[in-house]
């Protein structure tokens, strides 16, 4: 797949992953860009970027001065498995933690578990959760997609384009503007503070 230029730009994240360094996965670190969850949820969206946003400054924030272990937070999200977007968001924010639900890896002799790292339905002030399982320290980070709207062009086009009576050049154009709006979340405003809120919690 060829992905627009601006995934690579995006800011990675670089995660230890002591149960990969364990089983000879090399030193353990694991690289994710933009592209990785984008493979992952198979498309592009405000939803994919605002999980991907909302995980990497939770985790810059819990790993202030080095890398965030993979496998070592647990993930909360305030919606229930089955609302909205929420499983979307799971799956990116698991990817990168190493969370999982039910179906996660059990562990090693009582280490390495990540089975129900991953849980919706959390009675939080804020749409996730992260919890360092070594030191007990979380934030709760929120996401505010509105502050970068679609632009009145794509809009104009939907209708045409969910309908199936747009041109070939109308859906090229939809899908360009689509990803205008997630360049603006995931580049000019990756840091901004009205965006993701995170706080400690």
């Amino acid at each position: 797949m060829n992905f627009p230029e601006f995934f690579a730009a995006v800011p990675r994240l670089i995660a230890h992953d002591p149960l990969a360094e364990l089983l000879g996965a090399g030193d353990g670190l694991i690289e994710y860009g933009y592209a990785d969850v984008v493979r992952l949820a198979g498309h592009s969206c405000p939803t994919v970027a605002g999980a991907y946003l909302m995980t990497h400054r939770a985790l810059a924030t819990l790993y202030p001065d080095g890398r965030p272990q993979r496998g070592g937070v647990r993930v909360e999200l305030a919606a229930a498995v089955g609302d909205g977007t929420a499983g979307v968001t799971g799956s990116v924010a698991g990817l990168l933690t190493g969370a999982a639900g039910d179906g996660g890896f059990k562990g090693l002799a009582g280490k390495y578990a990540r089975r129900n790292l991953l849980q919706f339905g959390a009675a939080i002030e804020g749409e996730l959760r992260f919890t360092r399982l070594d030191s007990g320290a979380s934030v709760i980070t929120t996401y505010h997609p509105g502050i970068v709207p679609p632009l009145p062009e794509m809009q104009a086009l939907m209708p045409a384009v969910l309908s199936g009576t747009a041109s070939a050049a109308e859906r090229s154009e939809f899908g360009r503007l689509w990803q205008v709006r997630v360049k603006r979340l995931l580049i000019d405003h990756f840091d901004d503070p009205a965006l993701v809120v995170c706080h400690l919690s």
